[in-house]
Order: structure tokens, then sequence, then C-alpha cells
């Protein structure tokens, strides 16, 4: 080949390559980051159609009192299938969170899907990650959807704290775990370790009792605007009168933990619970609670297929482990993974919703994350209104879900520390 032959080539080779090169470069700019990426839509989506819960009542004073979790749970069950419009014949496995019942609930939960409407063909499981149930369960459907293990799913969760908060919720530890040095740690109640992780971490009793009074005082004036109502399924109960042991008919259409009138001044007089100079109360962690929620979940070309109203749209999910005796800071640890799973960052989130375990778990993670805490629990959490322990992550998601809706929002993440030491998050997408 002549030597100008082969400058020919050469120059024609390189031109291809560069053609080629651009090419790549165009196409790599045509594809969406960030925020942008995660709201562009496709047929192989997870998608809920249908986010609802029971109203979340006091621990042995409120109006479920009274109340089996089954019938909390088949109620909901019940409410999903009718807002929905659902054939419940489509759905094709349900998930139940559930901490506290024998057994996770697995059997009476069964029970309670047959009794709400849905045939012998749709399998029912229980599980129980501690805190995180609810949401563990919702992720568990949309990860079965997402393989093509299933079409159409549903997440749930519930609690009777009522009946079944206490001692014995506990399983007593054999010698082998009681001689390890961080395993013996997975038993330590809550309430003493979150107290050691305010003292160790410096978190004042007034900046925990401040976080509280603004989670009260927001859930106050959410109730009182009507902006849970949307998510709320209304439950006709048998109630029986303390006072009188009368046994009364009942409906149950709102939380009834929310203290009206709650300031830092009026907190700073409840003494602390578990030392005592300590600085955690009752009114700075989360109530004992009981209630029920529910999430559909299909691909979105299956809901478009159905005609059902997609409400908004599972990302991803993260979990992680922490030491058990710093369980408050899973939510600092899950939120980043979560964000660098979906490809985002913390300013592309609109609305957190993380559960508030104790104010001073929640005060650290929002700082340590440095979020911008008029984003955080807008309407208020589960200091306000409760924390029914398998209910709750499958109840963020409706009232997240609810919020973005409202104020024309797009990007939530809802997240809570976990028992024994672990932290769970998700990314969701508003419609």
């Amino acid at each position: 080949m002549s030597k100008q032959r082969r400058i020919l080539t050469m120059s024609s080779a390189q031109q291809r390559l560069s053609q080629v090169q651009s090419h790549l470069a165009s196409s790599e700019a045509d594809i969406p980051r960030g925020r942008e990426s995660i709201l562009r839509k496709s047929p192989d989506d997870v998608v809920v159609t249908c986010a609802l819960r029971t109203p979340l009542t006091r621990g042995g004073k409120g109006g479920f009192k009274d109340t089996a979790a089954a019938d909390l749970l088949a109620h909901t069950f019940q409410s999903l299938i009718s807002r929905s419009h659902i054939d419940p014949n489509l759905v094709e496995d349900i998930s139940v969170g559930n901490v506290l019942a024998p057994g996770a609930g697995a059997t009476e939960f069964r029970a309670a899907a047959l009794v709400a409407g849905f045939p012998e063909t749709t399998a029912v499981k229980s599980l129980n990650r501690q805190c995180s149930s609810g949401l563990q369960a919702c992720v568990d459907i949309a990860n079965a959807i997402q393989c093509g293990m299933i079409e159409i799913g549903v997440g749930a969760g519930v609690e009777s704290m009522s009946s079944q908060y206490g001692p014995g919720a506990v399983t007593e530890f054999s010698h082998l775990l009681e001689n390890h040095p961080e395993a013996k740690n997975c038993k330590v109640p809550m309430g003493v370790l979150s107290e050691q992780m305010a003292s160790d971490r410096k978190i004042t009793r007034n900046a925990q009792d401040a976080f509280a009074a603004r989670s009260f005082q927001r859930a106050e004036a959410a109730q009182k605007a009507g902006k849970f109502d949307e998510e709320i399924a209304p439950m006709q109960v048998k109630w029986v009168d303390p006072k009188t042991e009368e046994e009364k008919e009942i409906v149950v259409d709102k939380d009834d933990g929310i203290r009206p009138g709650m300031t830092v001044e009026g907190l700073g007089k409840i003494k602390a619970a578990f030392k005592k100079d300590g600085s955690i109360h009752a009114g700075n962690a989360s109530q004992v609670s009981d209630g029920a929620a529910a999430v559909l979940l299909m691909k979105r070309s299956t809901a478009e297929r159905l005609g059902q109203n997609i409400v908004g749209r599972f990302v991803c999910s993260s979990v992680v482990g922490v030491k058990p005796l710093l369980m408050g800071i899973g939510p600092w640890k899950a939120i980043p993974v979560a964000l660098e799973k979906a490809g985002i960052g913390k300013e592309d989130v609109d609305v957190w919703e993380i559960n508030e375990a104790f104010a001073s778990q929640c005060v650290w993670c929002v700082k340590e994350l440095g979020l911008d805490e008029s984003k955080v629990n807008p309407n208020g959490g589960a200091i306000a209104f409760g924390h029914p322990l398998g209910c709750t992550g499958a109840r963020q998601v409706s009232t997240l879900f609810n919020e973005l809706g409202r104020t024309g929002k797009k990007v939530g993440v809802t997240s809570m520390c976990v028992g024994t030491g672990m932290g769970m998050a998700a990314v969701w997408v508003k419609e």
C-alpha cells in the first residue's frame, strides 16, 4: 500500500471514529440524570394506585383499644378494594408487616384477607423487620413485580399495641447470645439506648422538646385543615367505656393521639422516663398506638390496561445495619444509600417522611444529613399521632403521597430507624 493511500485510509478511520464518539456523546447527553431521570416514565415502572390507612389511636386508651389487629387489617383491605375498584381476583400476593403478634400474625392475616374479599388464590405472608416492617412489606411486593414473579400485589402493615405490646414481645436470650459483646446489645430497651445516644451525641432536652412541640403543632394544624382525611379509611368498631364498662359502637375517623396546644414549655414539665436526669420522656418519643395501612402496587402497563388511577411510583429502597446501641442513627445511614441508588441528591427531595421513634434520633439525623427542617414531616409524625410498629412503614406512603399531591411536589423519601440496629429508606415519585 502506498504511503499516500495509507494516509487517506487512516484519515477516513479517524473521521469515522470521530463521528462515532460524537454520536455517543450526543446519546449520553440525551440520557436524563438526577431528578429528571426518576421523573421519566416507563411501562415497567412499579406504581402505586391506592394507598390508605386507618386512623391511628392511642394504645390501651384510644378508639381501637378493643379491636384485634386482624380486624383492623381486614377493614383496611376492604377499603383498599372499594377505593381502588381493583378486582380482588387479580391480586396475586399480599405482604403484611407486623412486629408483636406471635408468628408475625401469619395465620390471622391470611384469614383477614379472605374476610376482606380476596380469593383463596391470593397468597398472603407476614414479616417482621421491626419498625420498618410495613415498608419492607411494600418493597417485597415491588421487588416481586419488578422481577416478574407477580403482576399485582399489596404491601401492608398492622399493629395492635393495645393487646400485644409489653415485656413478652422480646424473647429471652440464650447463654450464647448473652455472652457475645455486640449480640447482647440487641435486647437493650430502645428508650435506654436512645437516652445514652442523646447524652453521647450532646442532643439537649430543649432541642428534643422543640422538635416534639413542632411535630404536635404541625399535626394539630394538619388535622384541623382536614389534610389527613383523604388517606384515612374510617372504621366502625365496638369500644368498651373504661369508666362504665359499657360496650358501645363508635366510628373512628381521626387520629386520637394528637394533643392540642403542645408547647416546648409544656413538654419541659414532663418527667424523664429512663433516667432521673435524662432527656427522653412520654412527650418527645413516639406514642404506643394501634392502626393499619395498605398500598396497592403493579406495573404501569398493568395499571393503564386496567384503568387504575396512578398515584405515584416506587423508585428504589435501601436497608442497612448499624451498631445495636446506635439504632437511632439508622436513617442517617440508609437515606444516602437510597439517594445514590436513585441517582439523586438531597436537594432533589421535596418531602421527607422520617419516623419519629424518638425526638433525639430525629434531631441528630436531620442535622447530620443537612436536611431542610421545613421539608421533614410537614404534617407532624409519630410523636404526635403514633407509631403502630408494623404499620408505620406502609402508613408513611399514604401520608407522603397525599402531601406531595396537595402541594404539587414530586419527589419524596420515607425512612425509619429499626430496632436492634438497622435503618431503611425508600424513594417515591408522585404523579
